[in-house]
């Protein structure tokens, strides 16, 4: 039996960088030599989400969607357009196995940690999870909290507070939602594109790594989606998903 492993990914028609982070772990996985054909697909470039099981010659096929949300793309638009009808499905005679969002794997908060520690988050910092959000979609929050639950459990930093990008509580006001004189905050993106690149550092006015503002210091990590080791997590939920029968 040959296994195949497929990424699924948002990408953009405007942003190259939406979809780097994608071809990066899939390339990682692919040098791992664990599936025997690893690809990727994207709702808004190609390669299509509509035709990615075309010339496949897997007999079984893990499906894992890069996203943070659990929400409209990981539950209607992606199983939509591979045809799925659930977490395991027959499609053109394969097996194909669907995961959840990569967002909601336990293993994510390991990353967030290992972003934060990059940025010299210590034991008396505070870490700000910072996820996008929207008031159109209540669910698009729910994995930000949860892994802001599973880093705070840890106890590695004084304090843990989820912000947001477009909702409540807002990134605006992190230095009020935290008291430690050192906020390290972490975005919680698949790529370092527009939003992270651009939006929030303007719209929280940073100057670079690290600015002082009355007295203390905040210190802006890269994008958890990035990080190489992402794709360990990406290999464990296919992994996980192997053994559904």
């Amino acid at each position: 039996m040959k296994r195949g492993l497929l990424l699924v990914g948002h990408g953009s028609h405007l942003n190259p960088n939406s979809s780097a982070p994608v071809y990066q772990h899939a390339e990682e996985i692919r040098r791992r030599g664990v599936f025997d054909d690893v690809r990727t697909a994207f709702w808004k470039e190609e390669p299509a989400l509509g035709r990615a099981f075309d010339g496949w010659d897997a007999d079984d096929i893990t499906v894992v969607p890069v996203f943070i949300a659990t929400g409209y793309f990981t539950e209607q638009v992606v199983p939509r357009e591979l045809g799925l009808s659930g977490p395991l499905s027959r499609v053109g005679g394969r097996t194909v196995r669907y995961t959840g969002a990569i967002g909601a794997h336990p293993r994510l908060a390991d990353v967030i940690e290992l972003r934060a520690r990059e940025a010299d988050a210590g034991p008396d910092a505070a870490l700000a999870i910072l996820g996008h959000g929207t008031p159109r979609n209540p669910n698009s929050e729910r994995n930000i909290y949860l892994q802001a639950e599973r880093v705070a459990a840890r106890g590695a930093f004084r304090e843990v507070t989820t912000v947001f990008l477009d909702q409540e509580p807002n990134m605006r006001d992190v230095l009020r939602y935290t008291r430690a004189e050192t906020v390290v905050i972490v975005p919680l993106f698949v790529a370092d594109g527009w939003h992270v690149d651009e939006t929030i550092p303007e719209e929280l006015d940073l100057e670079g790594p690290e600015t002082v503002r009355n007295g203390r210091r905040i210190r802006y990590a890269a994008a958890v989606g990035t990080h190489p080791s992402l794709a360990d997590v990406i290999l464990q939920a296919a992994e996980e998903a192997l053994a559904w029968g």
